[in-house]
C-alpha cells in the first residue's frame, strides 16, 4: 500500500502524542534507556516483530543500554503515517501502560 507523506505541521501535531519523540532530518527520532544491555536487547527483539508486521523497518543503534531509533518511509521520501504506527507499537514495547 502507497504511502502518504505527511506535512511538517501533520508531523508536530502527531508527535504530541509522543513526547520521546522528535522530528529532523526528514525522519522522527526516539532514544530509550534500559537497566542493562539484556533488557535493551530483549526490547529489540520484540519490536523486530512489530517490524515484520507491519513490513516497516527503522534505522536503529545500540550502544550497552541506549536504543536509538529513526523512522522514516524511504519510498514516500519523508515521514508517514506508517511511521508513526511503528513508533506507537515501539512506545507500547519499551514503555508498556502501568495497570
Amino acid at each position: 500500500m502507497k504511502q502518504i507523506k505527511l506535512t511538517e505541521d501533520e508531523i508536530e501535531k502527531r508527535l504530541l502524542h509522543l513526547p520521546d519523540w522528535d522530528y529532523f532530518d526528514n525522519a522522527i527520532h526516539g532514544e530509550f534507556e534500559f537497566e542493562n544491555f539484556k533488557d535493551c536487547f530483549s526490547a529489540m527483539s520484540r519490536i523486530a516483530f512489530e517490524c515484520e508486521a507491519l513490513n516497516h523497518h527503522p534505522e536503529w543503534k545500540n550502544v550497552y543500554n541506549i536504543l536509538t531509533v529513526s523512522l522514516t518511509t524511504h519510498s514516500a521520501n519523508g515521514v508517514t503515517p506508517l511511521d508513526f504506527k511503528l513508533a506507537e507499537a515501539i512506545e507500547n514495547i519499551v514503555e508498556p501502560e502501568e495497570d
